[in-house]
């Protein structure tokens, strides 16, 4: 068998015929291994007749369900690299990473016809998009585009011929960096691979476990768990999107043995959370990460029988670096464990030594499961792999025993809600207002996302208002990038190279508290 991720639909489909592989939330469809798999046999073999050959860049705009399962894998059968959109973005950042990943062809659901037929209206100059798949009812296609259904109706079941392999790429996911340019994560199908079994080797994940999937699958975060639970053998449980109430009913009614949400999530489903409604009974445990988990919170959640698993990782190490183990989760509340099993993790001062137990310093990782690198950027790939471990850009300590405790950010990037929210970015569209002298973006604690930008601007017009900063990002960013409170300085202070001394401005603007 070759190390093709798209194969552990091909494999499990031969051990576990009978198992249900996929339940669709939304539409209450259900997939055994073997029809799960024959679906991703005809969207690979529709690709195929449609031109698309190993190494071409096949791009998602599609919200969680089956079509979105089936394009990862079966377009892993064939050779070609998925680019998956966060939905949340608006045109002009999905054109860039459009145009920036070479993407001829494009899978979208309904719910982005608009911003579709806007990218599609600036030709050549907005993508090098040429195929538009659209998933849903014809009435709602655009005329440029061909239904999702009609590519698999006419395609084969028969497993396609397969084209890719070991370090061939599989997927290529945009991360922001602190320029504010996104930049494309590589990933082959051998560190996706490593990075399954680094988790299930690691991981409380068992054979027949149902595991809830409601994180967006454009992030690595849930991606990561749902081929885990493949290669494992279970089934995965996706809601199109998150609902603080559904939730519940869902890990109720389908028997969730496991599941992941980061703390935001966490926070809003204690709000809608009832002990005589919601038997969790069936749940083991929940895995959250994103965030450095507050104690409080893994602390009432044990109360309500519920064990929170805190865990560490970036969209560069294909998901895992460090994960608190079972039998540690309670009592190391707090801390992120360990590194994961088929992996590396130290802590090294401003000089690249490793720092003494307690002694902050940034976290480096090292394993197969490492990113390939960055989309045409071999500066910033050479940056961040050094000597074979990946720079992470965060603080944290390791204690005497080897437990990790995330502590802050080299990098100013803000995590409001699962999102990553990078200030650079927002402090260019801002820079773009008239009457703007300068400006700098922090991150403000918030009780309900953990962190949303706090922007601070010197003006140039003392007539300018905050209101008026607020409408012009309005549309400019994506939704969750949104800043919702700024203030106003006489001067933002940098240092001799030009950089913002951010440091000084949490000082100025955030208690101690909020520090």
């Amino acid at each position: 068998m070759k190390n093709n991720v798209g194969l552990f639909m091909t494999k499990r489909a031969l051990l576990n015929p009978r198992m249900t592989a996929l339940v669709d939330v939304a539409s209450g469809r259900r997939f055994t291994y073997p029809e799960l798999n024959a679906r991703c046999n005809r969207l690979a073999n529709g690709l195929t007749g449609a031109g698309i050959v190993k190494g071409d860049r096949v791009a998602t705009l599609l919200m969680n369900g089956p079509e979105l399962v089936e394009t990862f894998l079966g377009t892993a059968k064939i050779g070609g690299v998925i680019v998956a959109l966060n939905w949340r973005l608006v045109a002009d950042e999905l054109s860039f990473i459009l145009t920036d990943s070479g993407a001829q062809s494009i899978v979208f659901d309904s719910e982005f016809t608009d911003v579709v037929r806007e990218l599609h209206s600036r030709g050549s100059d907005g993508t090098r998009i040429t195929r538009w798949i659209h998933v849903g009812d014809v009435a709602d296609r655009p005329d440029f585009a061909v239904g999702y259904d009609d590519v698999l109706g006419r395609a084969s079941t028969d497993e396609p011929e397969c084209a890719a392999s070991g370090s061939d790429l599989m997927f290529v996911m945009y991360t922001s960096g602190t320029t504010g340019l996104p930049k494309g994560v590589m990933h082959s199908h051998d560190t996706v691979i490593w990075s399954v079994l680094t988790v299930n080797a690691t991981a409380d994940l068992r054979f027949a476990d149902r595991y809830l999937i409601s994180l967006p699958l454009f992030h690595v975060g849930a991606l990561n768990p749902l081929l885990g639970i493949f290669h494992r053998g279970g089934t995965a449980v996706i809601m199109r999107e998150f609902d603080p109430t559904r939730i519940w009913e869902v890990l109720r009614d389908e028997k969730i043995n496991v599941t992941l949400a980061v703390p935001a999530m966490l926070n809003f489903m204690l709000l809608t959370y009832d002990a005589e409604a919601h038997d969790v009974s069936n749940l083991r445990w929940v895995m959250s990460g994103a965030a450095p988990v507050p104690v409080a919170l893994i602390e009432t959640y044990a109360e309500m029988g519920i064990e929170i698993h805190q865990v560490y990782g970036l969209t560069e190490t294909a998901g895992p670096a460090c994960l608190i183990s079972p039998d540690e989760a309670i009592s190391r509340a707090g801390s992120t464990g360990k590194a994961f099993f088929h992996t590396d993790v130290k802590i090294v001062d401003e000089d690249g030594n490793e720092a003494g137990a307690g002694v902050p310093g940034e976290i480096l990782i090292r394993g197969p499961h490492v990113m390939v690198g960055y989309w045409n950027q071999p500066e910033a790939t050479a940056e961040a792999l050094v000597d074979g471990w990946l720079k992470s850009g965060d603080i944290a300590v390791m204690d005497a025993e080897g437990f990790v405790f995330i502590r802050d950010r080299v990098k100013d990037m803000i995590i409001s809600g699962s999102e990553n929210v990078y200030p650079a970015e927002i402090e260019n569209v801002i820079h773009g207002l008239d009457g703007v002298a300068d400006v700098a973006v922090i991150g403000k604690p918030s009780q309900k996302w953990g962190e949303t930008p706090l922007v601070i601007v010197v003006r140039k017009d003392p007539e300018l208002t905050a209101q008026q900063i607020l409408d012009w990002c309005d549309g400019k960013l994506a939704r969750f990038k949104q800043p919702e409170e700024v203030v106003f300085t006489d001067t933002i202070p940098r240092n001799p190279t030009g950089k913002i001394l951010k440091r000084i401005l949490r000082d100025q603007f955030l208690s101690t508290e909020q520090q």
